[in-house]
């Protein structure tokens, strides 16, 4: 069964954020329209495959590496939550 997407405020500010970035950093939105298109393959598979991701301390929490990113989302019955996008190279005690 495809459960529905929803991304949290955070995810999508941290989505929005780390876009600005490349932006700015290259001087071209080319990486991120490609890691948008990323982000949104690693998405269609949760659809149907939610337990795809790798399993975190937290009941029903998984992780997806999609690049050096990790989609922090949460598996409901008819859901999938978003919660964040996280940055892989940052310090994972920040995280939790």
């Amino acid at each position: 069964m495809a459960r529905k997407v929803i991304w949290s405020l955070p995810a999508q500010e941290d989505r929005r954020a780390i876009f600005a970035y490349w932006d700015e950093h290259n001087k071209s939105k080319a990486y991120s329209s490609k890691l948008n298109k990323l982000f949104k393959e690693a998405v269609k598979r949760l659809k149907s495959h939610p337990y795809i991701g790798r399993k975190t301390a937290i009941p029903n929490v998984y992780m997806k590496i999609v690049l050096q990113y990790l989609l922090i989302y949460e598996v409901k019955e008819s859901e999938i939550i978003i919660h964040t996008v996280w940055d892989g190279r940052r310090n994972p005690d920040d995280l939790f």
